[in-house]
């Protein structure tokens, strides 16, 4: 019998409608996004469902966006994990599905996550950049020469996908000097360098907020980015997502410890299905499926079923 992992999207998956289905179709999910608008004291659903676009991909915007959306459709899923992870803001997501920390905590925090990541460096000042192809460690290296800045691998995505981030100057010179490698490094659209050491600030100030906040010990084992371990103890899950802001995403990593620890169908949760297509290059062995819209959720629960048959 196989076990069955949750994963949650992070930033770069929102969409102007995401939600919207669920919202309209299940009471669970309207119940969630409900209670976003009142956690933020403002309409964050009519955000998701009607846009702007522009004011979307804010990150203080995006960050509650994509959780609640992702929490919307699990709630309206209604079924249960062996264990979960997300990709950097998705932890947030696994960890409400964990039972760590409740809905409403959790989407106050990213909101502050997310202003704090963008104030920490003026806009223009970072960069982020994917590296497709290429030896980690040469990429590593190439990071660690350049001399104008602060640039270092910051998602570790899957085989052949790294992103670099750091200062803009010191991302040109990297993907510079990677191209030479023979490895494409293709500059992305952010508002700031997320995971570099650009971000410690930001961690610095989220810290306190984390403090504040009450958690308890995971129902079910969280896969951590910044360890890709398991944590099922509320310090060690409070620990990890202060330090994850300014430390690199090891998500391949993560991935291959869930599936040595038994993993054998992935679900992911929420807008978008760039992890199930990870997920795919890093074990092609394991079934994936994601969830999207309310169409999704019955093949979703037969896939669950079959994988603990």
């Amino acid at each position: 019998m196989g076990k069955v992992a949750f994963v949650f999207p992070g930033q770069g998956s929102q969409k102007v409608g995401m939600g919207k289905d669920a919202y309209d179709g299940d009471a669970a999910a309207r119940a969630v996004f409900d209670e976003a608008d009142r956690a933020l004291s403002e309409s964050l659903s009519t955000l998701c469902f009607e846009g702007p676009e522009d004011a979307l991909q804010l990150t203080a915007n995006t960050q509650p966006a994509i959780l609640t959306a992702s929490i919307a459709l699990w709630r309206a899923l209604d079924a249960k994990a062996d264990m979960t992870a997300g990709h950097s803001l998705g932890e947030y997501s696994a960890h409400v599905a964990a039972s760590t920390l409740s809905f409403a905590d959790a989407v106050r925090t990213v909101r502050t996550r997310g202003q704090l990541m963008q104030e920490a460096v003026p806009v223009g000042a970072g960069a982020m950049a994917a590296i497709m192809g290429g030896e980690k460690s040469a990429i590593e290296k190439a990071c660690a020469d350049v001399k104008s800045g602060r640039v270092s691998p910051v998602n570790y995505n899957c085989p052949g996908q790294i992103v670099i981030a750091g200062d803009a100057a010191a991302v040109a010179d990297a993907c510079a000097a990677i191209a030479t490698l023979g490895a494409k490094a293709i500059p992305l659209k952010v508002s700031a360098p997320f995971h570099s050491a650009l971000m410690l600030p930001a961690e610095e100030r989220l810290l306190p907020k984390l403090t504040a906040i009450a958690m308890r010990d995971p129902e079910i084992p969280v896969y951590v980015n910044v360890d890709a371990a398991a944590v099922i103890k509320a310090d060690a899950a409070r620990d990890a997502l202060g330090r994850q802001v300014s430390r690199p995403v090891r998500w391949d990593e993560c991935i291959q410890r869930m599936v040595q620890d038994g993993a054998t169908l992935f679900v992911e949760i929420g807008p978008g299905k760039v992890l199930t297509g990870l997920i795919g290059r890093i074990h092609k062995e394991s079934k994936r499926i994601n969830v999207q819209t309310l169409a999704d959720i019955a093949p979703a629960r037969e896939a669950i079923a079959q994988a603990r048959s």
